[in-house]
């Protein structure tokens, strides 16, 4: 199928689950279905440029994510550093920029200093525009941005009785990428987990119950295709939706 015959969103965000799931399944330790997971990454990734999204944010490790298992938790800590040590270049080569959005300072130094070398290396990328929600949580988010608007307030930077939904925006870790427009959970799960609670406000919300080892470029088009099937109003009616598309 060609995206030209699709409304393709310009910003995917999704839920990565059922890795643990996936390997149980299999008999298999859990570590396994993370490592698969993996492969599902970089097969969105590719699927997702072949569509011509802009962006995809992906949610990596969630703020309670530290609660799991302790092995897991330091096997989870040396996949990242192993899949961005072998995929950085080829992400660089294919004009993808990788960032990342979340509280940082509780990974290892190592780590930390790997994720902003894959940051400069493709800072240039302009084809597509990965976000990784890593330590990431949205109330967090919120928090965060609340506390650097307020302290705006208090030097002056921003009129107290002036203050917009744009103004508290600015701060979030997302401050860069536009608002996602369809939201996809793998797994089976129907919950947004803490994920982007401003930034989906009006996204379009897909749940599958494909794990997210087995999540593939079909998946990913079926999800994609369901989107393009809504209409998207905002407050407005389909009159008004359909008066506009057509002026």
């Amino acid at each position: 199928m060609e995206n030209k015959s699709i409304n393709v969103p310009r910003h995917i965000a999704i839920v990565m689950d059922g890795n643990g799931r996936w390997a149980k399944k299999r008999f298999l330790p859990r570590t396994f279905g993370h490592q698969r997971g993996v492969e599902s990454v970089r097969n969105t990734i590719r699927a997702c440029n072949d569509l011509d999204v802009e962006y995809l944010t992906l949610f990596a490790f969630s703020s309670e994510n530290w609660k799991r298992p302790k092995d897991e938790v330091n096997a989870l800590m040396r996949l990242f550093m192993k899949a961005l040590e072998s995929e950085a270049a080829s992400l660089a080569k294919n004009n993808i920029q990788m960032k990342f959005i979340g509280d940082l300072n509780a990974f290892p130094a190592e780590l930390v200093a790997k994720i902003r070398q894959v940051e400069a290396l493709t800072d240039h990328g302009s084809s597509l525009k990965i976000r990784i929600a890593a330590n990431y949580g949205g109330k967090w988010d919120i928090m965060q941005a609340a506390i650097k608007l307020s302290s705006a307030l208090q030097q002056g930077k921003i009129v107290a009785n002036k203050v917009s939904e744009d103004d508290l925006a600015s701060y979030l870790d997302t401050a860069d990428v536009p608002d996602p427009d369809l939201f996809i959970r793998t797994g089976g799960e129907q919950r947004i987990s803490n994920f982007l609670l401003w930034q989906i406000a009006y996204a379009e919300l897909y749940f599958t119950d494909t794990l997210w080892p087995d999540f593939d470029k079909v998946a990913l088009i079926q999800a994609v295709e369901s989107f393009s099937r809504r209409s998207r109003r905002f407050g407005k009616t389909d009159e008004q939706v359909l008066s506009e598309s057509n002026a």
